[in-house]
């Protein structure tokens, strides 16, 4: 699709109407953004959104418990696990499952894998938007050695469908555990690597240092979730203020920085990659034995009444809310996402910087777009 550009005269200067998307590269996605213009300076921006909506909520409402964990894989795909792990803690909750010890530590090591490989891509792919090509290269490489040890488990790589109610669908791989631990030991020393290339390099740090601040009040005010919340201060980390899992089990840092700016919220997912590593090491050890699911009925009612539940994904809070009416399938179902909550700050951050600028702002925010147009 063709980039349109309207120009309006004014009395100051002309300003430019462009159309970045909904098929730019930049965009991690089919979003639009509408950006007005003046010279190079972004005066305001409108995200247009809905290009791949497909009416996960609404669908839900339709098919059973058990279906919808297919269905939360196709909104953060980055985050496919804790999306379905949402889902299913609040069937258990609401049905009062108790699940054994080796499914909570079985959840929280794949989910902190899942955390480390969208990371992961963040990484390749927003130095690749600044000009850092290898970035890209080097990034997908190491991710790809965590889908083999989905694949080798769950027989998916990037959309598992892992989780189901009551548990797992199967038992770990009898490999899983050495290829996790030959996995740290690889990947501890390559993040280094990942800080001479992209971290410490100066044109990185002149484009990203003081460029799209977000104060402390105005991501509580938007509503922001996540690393990017993180970055400027806000302690939010669901994994650290409603425990779920066995995240109640290990010692981890809630990664925070106080600069709010672009590369506050892209240090903060780097962060969190060494911190995912050091939750991931207390476990792989001591995977409980036991069942890896509860036996539950072929057909799963709720309980009448309505029910929440939150999880920390790789980009923030996702909810998940249900009223149910006793029957299999949910009367309404509705997803609180992270990158729809997200995006709404990226005309407050962009607005007074250069359109380069916008590239590397949208980036640091690292949004997903079919959670956005779920």
């Amino acid at each position: 699709m063709e980039e349109k550009v309207e120009i309006i005269a004014t009395d100051e200067k002309q300003e430019f109407i462009i159309n970045m998307g909904p098929q730019h590269p930049s965009t991690h996605g089919v979003l639009r953004l509408v950006v007005s213009l003046q010279g190079e300076m972004v005066k305001s921006l409108q995200p247009h959104i809905g290009y791949i909506h497909r009416g996960i909520e609404k669908m839900c409402e339709s098919i059973t418990y058990p279906q919808i964990i297919h269905l939360t894989d196709r909104m953060d795909y980055l985050s496919a696990h804790q999306n379905n792990e949402a889902v299913c803690l609040l069937v258990e909750k609401a049905l009062e499952v108790d699940i054994s010890d080796r499914i909570k530590y079985i959840r929280t090591i794949m989910s902190e894998l899942s955390r480390l490989q969208s990371h992961q891509l963040f990484w390749a792919t927003f130095g690749m938007d600044l000009g850092g090509q290898t970035c890209y290269f080097y990034g997908l490489r190491d991710r790809e050695m965590i889908l083999d040890i989905f694949e080798e488990t769950t027989g998916g790589r990037m959309l598992v469908s892992y989780n189901c109610p009551g548990g797992v669908m199967y038992d770990l791989h009898p490999d899983f555990q050495k290829k996790v631990k030959d996995y740290i030991k690889y990947f501890r020393k390559k993040l280094p690597e990942y800080d001479a290339i992209l971290t410490g390099n100066v044109i990185f740090r002149e484009r990203t240092t003081g460029i799209g601040t977000l104060s402390l009040q105005d991501a509580i005010s938007f509503g922001i979730t996540g690393p990017s919340a993180r970055a400027s201060g806000l302690s939010c980390d669901i994994r650290k203020h409603e425990p779920y899992s066995a995240y109640d089990r290990v010692k981890f840092n809630e990664v925070l920085f106080t600069e709010g700016d672009t590369c506050a919220r892209y240090l903060a997912r780097v962060e969190e990659m060494r911190e995912s590593l050091n939750i991931i090491e207390q476990l792989i050890d001591n995977i409980p034995e036991g069942p890896y699911a509860v036996k539950m009925k072929p057909v799963i009612k709720l309980p009448e009444g309505d029910y929440f539940q939150r999880v920390e994904t790789a980009r923030g809070e996702l909810g998940v809310y249900v009223i149910s009416d006793g029957n299999k399938n949910p009367f309404r179902m509705k997803f609180r996402s992270p990158n729809f909550v997200n995006l709404g700050v990226l005309n407050h951050l962009a607005k007074g910087f250069k359109i380069a600028d916008l590239i590397a702002i949208s980036g640091s925010l690292d949004l997903i777009i079919p959670d956005i147009d779920r």
